[in-house]
């Protein structure tokens, strides 16, 4: 059941967002950084971190490996930042993305009100994934939903 008592729907949760990497080494330092905890699967090839309120997983494959079965994904296929764009809530949008900023990640789309409290913004990791931010009011009343039902 899900939280709403109703059964499970098709799309139940994220579960785990990967990344292609070149150099697992140098992301596992940055986002190290910048999560403020060490992954906690670690391989040659493959790590994650769980991060965040419900401990989704964020995941970096070696780039040599895209499209093969240790990549759970195919290989892209366009040059640049692409695939899907992923949004993780953050508290306060702009200071996010500043401190992406300095920390060596390149801007992709500055702050945006969509409307109702809702914030987004975007940067370029320095291996080429969009991250991306939002201050979502949604995420906030079902995470205070699920605290109360605790």
């Amino acid at each position: 059941m899900n939280p709403r008592g109703k059964e499970p729907t098709m799309l139940a949760g994220l579960t785990t967002v990967t990344y292609y990497t070149p150099d697992l080494a140098a992301t596992k330092r940055w986002y190290t950084e910048l999560l403020g905890v060490a992954p906690y699967f670690d391989t040659p090839d493959y790590m994650e971190f769980r991060i965040g309120d419900y401990l989704h997983e964020l995941g970096f494959v070696h780039s040599r490996h895209a499209g093969s079965a240790l990549a759970r994904t195919p290989a892209p296929s366009t040059v640049g930042p692409a695939g899907a764009l992923v949004f993780w809530h953050v508290e306060d949008v702009p200071a996010a993305l500043e401190r992406l900023v300095s920390m060596g990640a390149k801007e992709h789309d500055s702050p945006h009100d969509r409307g109702e409290g809702f914030i987004t913004a975007s940067v370029i990791d320095p291996w080429g994934n969009i991250l991306g931010l939002m201050y979502n009011p949604h995420y906030l009343s079902v995470r205070a939903a699920l605290k109360e039902t605790s």
